[in-house]
């Protein structure tokens, strides 16, 4: 509503317009100033204002004002319970007044300050679920004649509708701090905490992905943290206002993998019942992240690479196309590149998702992370449980940075928990840790890995021995370890070694 907004000359249509402009109100002072303006002129009063009832002071101020002295009128307040106004605010019952003068409850203070005759009132309650907020009036006819019970009818519809706009935007309000809040404790959730040189280039790749449409692959074990790196690059690229949404490929069989992907229309299926929308549909301008990529089934790989290439999908049990703009962020913990190799995973799909290559590094490779890390953790465990002096013993920490975390950043962060927990909510203790399995020279034996995760922690610590004891020579270390050195190569690259 920008300028003055022409008004139909019948008062059923201006009451209708102003309706529709109510249920979607954008500008809330103007459109009550345009609420009043019109009452004023329906029933032709002088004038005419409405007030706010603030809840705390408890006392009325004008919010908007008509007629000659509406400047000056707009300084005053009025107490609840004090004159017409005040009187109809406290018992939420409208009152006409048709002499002033006649009148023990009027309050001439106003008037007789600003130098406004008032001869006959008309006053309303405004309310939101039953509360009063404020009240509307009008004053005096502009023909002398006095103000009718007619006039209190049109009076109570336009207060209604002035409530009904302030009910909007307070509504409208609500929501926005609410999402605003929202998203700054999603920010603080979801941050990755380190300053290694290792982790920072982690996150500096991340900011350079952000800003394209570039599909990202995200490998790491779990626990590492490959989510919050993918929140961080919707985060900080041009669709951080549009939804991010998360599917775990793992949770799911094939046949409701595909409905959460591309929805399903009612009756498609044995208890389909309504129409489900996809998580593609969902991400629509926004981000979709893949975890566990890896874990599809070939088929479900077939039709995922097709919406890539064609950006097109139909609902289960569909047949109208449907296009969406979505960023595809994915993520494993497996060998992916091991898994195309043996036909586990589809190359073409493989190059599709790959077009950029994030590692997240494991925790043991992070650990002049850990006591910042652990900080970091403890304060969110200590304000959640009202302990703010619990401190971490020295021993503790120690042994916390001796531990090798086959579970990574999430194992830290359910160990420090508990140990808040079951705690003597003083000091962090050794045996308030539940690390159980004492370090040994093979990572990959640890309680706490899956068999694929050990190993691998079991080769990378192989290949490493036998790199160094072979002084970085691939040739003699591939010789004795009795394999290729291509496919040596390969696990150099796979493990990160390219330094040894």
């Amino acid at each position: 509503m920008n300028g003055r907004v022409s008004i139909p000359d019948s008062p059923i249509d201006r009451l209708k317009e102003i309706s529709t402009w109510v249920s979607s109100v954008l500008d809330l002072d103007q459109l009550l100033e345009l609420i009043i303006d019109t009452a004023t002129r329906m029933m032709q009063a002088k004038a005419s204002s409405l007030m706010l009832l603030d809840q705390k002071t408890r006392k009325l101020y004008f919010k908007v004002a008509t007629g000659k002295k509406r400047e000056e009128v707009r300084r005053y307040e009025i107490d609840l319970g004090q004159g017409i106004a005040g009187v109809v605010a406290e018992k939420g019952e409208p009152l006409l007044i048709p002499d002033v003068s006649q009148d023990p409850r009027w309050y001439k203070k106003i008037s007789e300050s600003t130098g406004f005759q008032t001869r006959s009132i008309a006053c309303v309650p405004m309310k939101v679920h039953g509360e009063v907020i404020g009240v509307v009036e009008i004053i005096d006819k502009e023909d002398g004649s006095p103000i009718q019970a007619e006039d209190m009818k049109i009076l109570t519809v336009f207060a209604d509708l002035a409530s009904k706009a302030i009910s909007n935007a307070r509504k409208i309000d609500q929501v926005k701090r609410e999402n605003r809040d929202l998203k700054e404790e999603l920010a603080i959730k979801y941050q990755i905490i380190g300053e290694s040189k290792r982790l920072q280039k982690v996150i500096s790749d991340g900011f350079k992905v952000a800003n394209s449409k570039t599909s990202t692959l995200i490998l790491g074990e779990s626990g590492t943290g490959k989510e919050l790196l993918a929140r961080l690059i919707h985060r900080a690229g041009p669709r951080k206002d549009k939804p991010m949404i998360v599917l775990n490929c793992a949770a799911l069989p094939e046949t409701l993998l595909e409905s959460e992907l591309f929805g399903h229309e009612k009756g498609a299926f044995t208890g389909a019942m309504s129409r489900k929308i996809g998580k593609f549909e969902l991400a629509d301008g926004g981000t979709l992240f893949l975890d566990e990529i890896g874990e599809m089934t070939p088929e479900m790989q077939a039709k995922l690479l097709r919406v890539l290439e064609e950006g097109l999908f139909y609902r289960v049990g569909g047949n109208i196309s449907i296009s969406v703009d979505v960023r595809v962020i994915s993520a494993t913990n497996r060998d992916i590149a091991q898994e195309v190799a043996e036909g586990r995973f589809r190359e073409d799909l493989y190059y599709r998702l790959n077009v950029v290559q994030i590692h997240m590094p494991a925790l043991r490779e992070l650990k002049e992370d850990i006591p910042l890390l652990g900080s970091y953790f403890l304060n969110i465990f200590k304000q959640e449980r009202g302990l703010p002096h619990l401190t971490i013993s020295e021993k503790a920490m120690e042994q916390i940075l001796e531990y090798d975390w086959p579970g990574n950043v999430r194992e830290l962060s359910n160990a420090l928990e508990r140990a808040v927990v079951m705690g003597n909510g003083r000091e962090i203790l050794p045996e308030d840790l539940p690390i159980w399995a004492p370090k040994t020279s093979h990572p990959g034996m640890e309680v706490g890995l899956t068999l694929k995760e050990a190993i691998d922690s079991f080769k990378k610590e192989f290949i490493t021995l036998n790199l160094e004891h072979a002084g970085g020579n691939r040739s003699k270390a591939s010789k004795i370890m009795d394999v290729q050195r291509t496919y040596l190569s390969r696990l150099i690259s796979k493990y990160h070694l390219q330094e040894m």
